[in-house]
């Protein structure tokens, strides 16, 4: 049995979100994890087959292991998505059927599918047979007044039906009326052991958990009851945890710290620069790495206001960690001298 097979990727991963996990940040949490499996914003079947594809699907080769997600709605162009997505060489294509914003409701895909799971299905059976990556959902527990053990059990055995063997819970409702996206990520109650039922009553799928998990302990402990989890804004806002993924969830030997992380990152930055991305559109994730931190703040000020100024280059952020170095110096002086003292 191989290392992946023992520790696969979905045991943590590292949740899609819309206008925030974009390529540059998918390669700042690799340079904190190996093996946590990442994944694209929401991708719609419009946008992949009449935009602008190039632009759009690119990543850096350092991401995989990296997911494609899609949202959308009619089978046909999803297998077309899909497609387009294995030949371009994601190692999974996962369908939206959980993001609850006014613009997806009106496009007919993300949470208000949970309503049609026969179509989700239909859906799902037509990206499977169109690829050979593997084929996965990430949905809420249910959409307003649904009951959520019926509509969650229902999505998942009709999708299991049609081939699927692995999904994402956001252990959540989406409310679609009266609650903004914001909202909905706080507002409906959390139920857990709704999603710890489902893995135990339909043990041969793979259940990934998501949904207000902060820590890795938290994520440790939803690992007794199912096979990943799924970390969201604490990956982002906090993502020096991520350098702790590797140890803590997957058994490595080494932790990754955040010095060690912008070192990793600073030659991709550099490659960037070089093709003409602005640098704000890269350190604007990095802004949580020293999160807690004697210096955090100096850091964030640093990238954020020198990020933005015509042709800021990597002496920003060599700047801003010279400052955080500084100020842990003199943290740690006084701390000697407080000591000798004593």
């Amino acid at each position: 049995m191989s290392k992946d097979e023992r520790h696969p990727p979905h045991r943590l991963s590292v949740a899609p979100m819309m206008d925030w996990t974009d390529r540059h940040c998918r390669v700042l949490h690799r340079t904190l994890t190996s093996r946590a499996l990442l994944y694209t914003e929401m991708l719609t079947t419009g946008a992949v087959l009449h935009g602008d594809r190039e632009r759009l699907l690119a990543y850096d080769p350092v991401e995989h292991p990296v997911a494609l997600q899609l949202g959308g709605s009619e089978p046909a162009d999803l297998a077309a998505a899909a497609r387009i997505g294995e030949a371009e060489g994601y190692d999974e294509i996962n369908l939206n059927v959980g993001c609850p914003s006014d613009r997806v409701q009106s496009g007919r895909f993300g949470a208000c599918l949970m309503r049609e799971p026969e179509l989700v299905a239909e859906c799902m059976a037509a990206i499977g047979a169109a690829v050979k990556v593997p084929v996965t959902v990430k949905c809420r527990i249910g959409v307003d007044d649904q009951d959520p053990e019926e509509s969650l059990f229902r999505l998942v055995d009709l999708c299991a039906a049609a081939g699927v063997r692995h999904f994402v819970v956001h252990a959540r409702k989406a409310w679609l009326k009266g609650l903004s996206p914001k909202e909905n990520r706080d507002v409906p109650p959390l139920d857990y052991p709704l999603v710890w039922r489902l893995k135990a009553e339909r043990p041969e799928l793979t259940i990934v958990i998501n949904g207000g998990i902060g820590s890795l302990d938290e994520a440790v402990r939803h690992l007794e009851h199912v096979d990943g989890v799924m970390l969201g804004r604490a990956a982002y806002h906090t993502p020096d945890l991520l350098g702790q993924v590797d140890a803590r969830i997957f058994g490595e030997a080494v932790s990754v710290t955040p010095f060690e992380a912008v070192g990793r990152y600073m030659p991709y930055v550099a490659r960037e620069l070089a093709k003409g991305t602005h640098l704000a559109a890269m350190t604007r994730h990095m802004l949580g790495l020293f999160h807690g931190v004697p210096g955090a703040r100096a850091w964030r000020r640093i990238l954020t206001v020198e990020s933005v100024k015509a042709g800021s280059g990597l002496e920003v952020i060599d700047r801003a960690l010279a400052e955080i170095s500084r100020l842990q110096e003199q943290r740690l002086a006084r701390g000697l001298e407080a000591g000798e003292a004593a």
